[in-house]
């Protein structure tokens, strides 16, 4: 079937929730994507941070292969080798103790609610179910991750939303004491993003997050951190908050976990974990065995290919190219911020325009907005492709100042 086709059959037979650029990709390898005409794309932005080891990877591939071969889905009702093993290696290799899996970003954050409003009732009272969370943020599509999230534009029209919310500015200490105030003992725990990735790669400050991981000490209310997309390396460490030199009490991960399988985990301190019991949440899915086995896949090869390390060598080296853009546009570039590999180019204007224009030289970015560009590539890519983007970059920038 031609791009033509798969966009037709698409418009008359998939709901239409997402605004689609006309472009149909059928094959991804490394760092590529072609699209059903056999164009070529550079992709920098790797499913929204879910290809952090590039398309197909051979390992990860290898692995599907061979779990499907053997077992592809069997109940949580029984043990299953590749969920241990995987919850093993993630809680060996973080802050937490226990792991429940699901299958995406929203049901991980969902899970980390639920949890944090059962510990609250059993330790702080039969009110404490209170969530604080942040301005710009994004926590999931669910209705309570979506009233997490504090972004009015995507709680449109779903009113009425679960109660228990509130949110503050990141990086406002004062309004942040002002609102633990002003829930009291309603209050059981405090959910943000150390990075917010849909709200523009806000980063958040170090002295802000210790702040924050300060004050749920002293008030004895849980500190959630969502890390579904900022976590498995993407900032150039396991996780962001290592960043920080804080742990969450709880924390959430999904997208590069599964190398392109779905797969979501909510993790845990023991002490937390144990406000769950049999019965009081589950997942039909998650945590199955060939979820796990690409997981699996996914971290050895982050290990054995040193691609921590890597992520963060070509981070700074694509942030200090997207910083002389800057020197060199400074009408049009405003800001260059992020960790690792996920990075904000804040522009004037017309951010939508530059993407658009990426896309018609083979680069494919994202807009937030009209004043932030996305960029989520593969921990793979080279210097030459980092080259290549801030090249097509200046060209554009280049055009919009000439058009002016």
């Amino acid at each position: 079937m031609n791009s033509r086709g798969i966009m037709e059959l698409t418009n008359e037979a998939v709901m239409q929730t997402y605004s689609r650029l006309p472009l149909a990709l059928v094959k991804g390898q490394g760092t590529r994507v072609w699209d059903a005409e056999g164009k070529e794309y550079l992709d920098f932005l790797g499913g929204i941070a879910v290809n952090s080891l590039g398309h197909c990877h051979p390992r990860v591939v290898a692995a599907i292969k061979k779990q499907a071969d053997n077992f592809l889905h069997c109940s949580n009702l029984y043990y299953i080798q590749p969920q241990a093993e995987l919850a093993g290696w993630l809680t060996e290799h973080s802050a937490a103790d226990r792991v429940f899996f699901c299958n995406s970003g929203a049901e991980a954050n969902e899970a980390a609610i639920k949890l944090a409003r059962r510990w609250g009732k059993a330790n702080r009272g039969p009110d404490a179910g209170h969530i604080i969370s942040m301005r710009n943020s994004f926590h999931g599509r669910t209705l309570a991750t979506i009233t997490a999230t504090g972004q009015a534009k995507y709680q449109e029209g779903l009113e009425p939303l679960p109660a228990g919310f509130s949110y503050v500015t990141i990086n406002d200490l004062d309004e942040l004491e002002a609102e633990i105030e002003r829930q009291g003992d309603r209050l059981c725990a405090i959910m943000l993003e150390a990075i917010q990735g849909e709200g523009g790669v806000n980063v958040a400050d170090r002295g802000y997050l210790q702040s924050v991981r300060r004050l749920c000490d002293e008030l004895g209310v849980l500190l959630i951190i969502d890390e579904v997309q900022t976590g498995m390396g993407r900032t150039g460490k396991l996780f962001a908050y290592e960043h920080f030199d804080i742990e969450p009490d709880i924390f959430t991960l999904a997208k590069a976990l599964g190398g392109g399988v779905p797969i979501g985990a909510m993790l845990a301190k023991e002490e937390v974990a144990k406000a769950f019991s049999p019965g009081t949440h589950a997942s039909t899915f998650g945590g199955n065995p060939l979820a796990c086995a690409a997981a699996l896949a996914v971290v050895h090869t982050m290990e054995d290919e040193g691609l921590l390390e890597r992520c963060a060598k070509m981070g700074e080296y694509f942030m200090e190219g997207l910083r002389g853009l800057g020197k060199k546009h400074p009408s049009l570039v405003r800001d260059v911020r992020g960790k690792g590999l996920i990075v904000g180019l804040e522009l004037s204007r017309g951010a939508k325009d530059v993407f658009l224009a990426c896309q018609a030289q083979g680069i494919l970015i994202n807009a937030i907005g009209d004043k932030v560009l996305r960029f989520l590539p593969p921990f793979i890519i080279s210097e030459e492709e980092v080259d290549r983007v801030v090249v097509v970059l200046d060209g554009i920038l280049n055009g919009m100042e000439s058009r002016n």
